[in-house]
């Protein structure tokens, strides 16, 4: 029932931003549920845009862009997203997106555990369902 959920919601962000969705590809799935969890972000919590972004740190690479990028301080492991507002004694809350069958890798782990450290909530989300609830959740007042 959560995938097609996932899916329903995905459907109508996309709808309504008038994007269109993309053909579906092995491997695309995290991409998918980003999109859609950004979309909705976008369109719920407008006056707040801006201060839930992407890092683009995966994807595949040459060498030398790679190169560049390390230059620039890309850090391997960093979360897919990042909300920067602080709430319940938080300074913000790092999102990292994985699928159903999904797991963090060891720099992933060395990452959430040196931004908790320094007062970030860290979380793991698998569908978009997960991603809203965490949300509001964590952007209630106290």
């Amino acid at each position: 029932m959560r995938k097609s959920k996932h899916r329903e919601i995905l459907d109508q962000v996309l709808a309504r931003q008038q994007i269109t969705k993309p053909r579906r590809r092995p491997g695309q799935e995290e991409h998918l549920l980003q999109v859609a969890c950004v979309q909705w972000f976008n369109g719920q919590h407008r006056d707040l845009y801006g201060l839930l972004y992407a890092v683009p740190n995966g994807g595949r690479r040459d060498q030398v862009t790679g190169a560049k990028l390390k230059a620039e301080g890309v850090v391997a492991g960093v979360s897919d997203l990042n909300l920067d507002v602080a709430r319940h004694g938080f300074h913000g809350m790092r999102i990292e997106l994985k699928t159903p069958t999904g797991h963090q890798s060891q720099r992933q782990r060395w990452w959430q555990s040196i931004v908790e450290a320094q007062g970030y909530k860290y979380i793991i989300v698998r569908d978009v369902l997960e991603f809203i609830d965490q949300v509001n959740s964590y952007l209630q007042e106290d």
